[in-house]
């Protein structure tokens, strides 16, 4: 009995230390898969298989899943481009895609600047049969002669944009005129009327009682009117100006310009001046109905024009190439910023007292079928000319 009893303790031991070496290979074996993750990928692999066979399955029993199996892929396909793509060459497309646009905006906006520069720099210039041109001047104020019934122009010489109407035997050519050395040094202004009296057609706003061929001893009326408009906004401009407002054309018409000529030199006394205006209406008594006219944005004026002497009468006059010079200056700067502002000039065989100032002249606003509303609005520009000249 004892021996029996021994001999099952022992098998029972052995299969005990056995069952324990299973278990631990067992355990062993276990650790070992899952550190490789060979448990994983088999299961990723029968997944996948199973996945396979299924969508296989699937595209051979019903053809429509195929389709939407083969959109499927693609759309895999461009997703996995963001993480397989070269970032260098995504950055480098993404860079040369940003300068093109930037090159098409630069592109645009120059083409908008040089349409833009097109037609801020643009003139206009239309004639018909009335005598009109309008044209487009450089401070945006549209310019346009309103003139009807205008006489001819009769010009004969022409410096720059300057029209000139010659009546002396001299030659005028443009290097005798250059103004680009000219100098003014003696800013003070002399503003005098040889003629008075001379006045234009009555306005609602200057209604007047003649006293003559337009003309009133009322020299609130007269040119003298418009030599203190200019003299007012020269003086804005901080100008010293001198007017004279006596009467040189009355009670008497003949011997003005002799009685003008002791007025200047009685002013030159006590202020030298090299400025010295005469300013008088164009006297065409046989046409009242001439109203040489320029619009200037919304406003009517009254055309000027320069009257330039010489010694071609025989009278002494060594300033009169320096008064035409000058003239020419000041007739220039109005065509670039008033163009029509001016008719052309006259250049006469008389002296018209013009001797007395290195830049004397004669300038004529308008004529008798002017109305004085007119011949004030021409003396603000004629002054903002003279100062863009004078400066």
């Amino acid at each position: 009995m004892f021996n029996v009893a021994i001999l099952k303790l022992k098998d029972i031991l052995k299969y005990f230390i056995g069952i324990i070496l299973i278990l631990l290979i067992i355990i062993f074996v276990s650790k070992s898969l899952k550190e490789n993750n060979i448990i994983e990928k088999l299961g990723k692999e029968f997944t996948l298989i199973s996945k396979n066979n299924m969508l296989f399955a699937l595209d051979k029993t019903i053809p429509v899943i195929s389709n939407v199996n083969e959109e499927y892929k693609n759309i895999a396909k461009e997703d996995d481009i963001d993480n397989s793509q070269d970032m260098l060459q995504i950055m480098l497309g993404t860079q040369i895609s940003s300068i093109k646009a930037m090159e098409k905006i630069e592109k645009s906006e120059e083409l908008e600047k040089s349409k833009k520069e097109s037609i801020e720099n643009q003139e206009e210039e239309k004639v018909n049969g009335n005598g009109t041109e309008n044209q487009t001047v450089a401070n945006a104020e549209t310019t346009e002669i309103i003139t009807q019934n205008p006489i001819k122009d009769g010009s004969n010489t022409q410096i720059g944009n300057v029209k000139i109407k010659n009546e002396t035997d001299y030659q005028i050519t443009q290097d005798m005129f250059d103004t680009n050395d000219l100098v003014i040094d003696n800013k003070n202004v002399i503003l005098f009327h040889t003629h008075s009296c001379e006045s234009y057609t009555s306005s609602e706003k200057y209604p007047y009682t003649p006293t003559g061929n337009f003309r009133t001893t009322d020299l609130n009326f007269t040119v003298t009117r418009v030599g203190t408009e200019l003299e007012t906004y020269l003086k804005q401009y901080n100008y010293n100006v001198v007017h004279n407002k006596d009467y040189h054309d009355y009670p008497a018409y003949n011997g003005s310009y002799t009685r003008s000529l002791k007025t200047v030199e009685n002013i030159l006394q006590t202020t030298q001046s090299d400025i010295i205006i005469d300013v008088h209406r164009d006297a065409i008594g046989s046409r009242s109905d001439y109203a040489p006219t320029v619009r200037i944005g919304n406003e009517e004026a009254a055309q000027l024009m320069f009257v330039i002497g010489t010694d071609a009468g025989g009278l002494w006059h060594p300033n009169w190439k320096e008064n035409l010079k000058f003239a020419i200056k000041i007739q220039q700067k109005a065509e670039e910023m008033y163009p029509g502002l001016f008719k052309t000039m006259m250049l006469t065989k008389s002296r018209y007292n013009q001797h007395t100032g290195k830049y004397a002249s004669i300038i004529e606003v308008g004529a008798t079928g002017n109305t004085l509303d007119q011949c004030l609005v021409s003396m603000k520009y004629l002054a903002e000319v003279m100062h863009e000249v004078i400066q």
